[in-house]
């Protein structure tokens, strides 16, 4: 059997054992952060700021310690995706994904762009309709 869930305006599917009497809550979850980081990465990617902040709740915050600052609300994420992911030309590939509670995963990943190459850990929060609360970047 096929689940399709809508969470925050993100769908996303789970498929269950026949004869199974649900989702286990753990995997929708899990899957729910995962739709949201990939869905992430992919308006990153995009360079297309408006996708990328109906990912985030108005008072959402990125933190960028590399950058030295740390962007409040939709102007400061729209600023730091302008700057960094626009400005150099900033393609991420997920690499893989640790779930640190119901609601937030360590998300290492993969930047390339005009800088180089970087590996980055992205400790992302969403909140219970799977939309980004918060981010903490570090690189390695």
């Amino acid at each position: 059997m096929k689940v399709v869930i809508i969470t925050g305006g993100i769908a996303s599917s789970l498929s269950t054992k026949a004869g199974s009497t649900g989702v286990n809550l753990t995997t929708q979850k899990t899957n729910k952060l995962r739709v949201a980081v990939d869905t992430f990465i992919a308006a990153a990617n995009s360079h297309d700021v408006e996708q990328v902040l109906a990912l985030f709740t108005p008072d959402a915050v990125i933190d960028d310690p590399s950058t030295g600052h740390c962007f409040d609300g939709h102007a400061g994420i729209r600023n730091y995706i302008e700057q960094y992911f626009i400005g150099y030309h900033t393609v991420t590939r997920f690499l893989s994904m640790d779930s640190l509670s119901d609601n937030r995963a360590d998300v290492r990943v993969d930047f390339t762009g005009d800088f180089g190459h970087e590996i980055g850990s992205l400790i992302m929060s969403v909140n219970t309709e799977g939309i980004f609360v918060r981010i903490d970047a570090s690189l390695e």
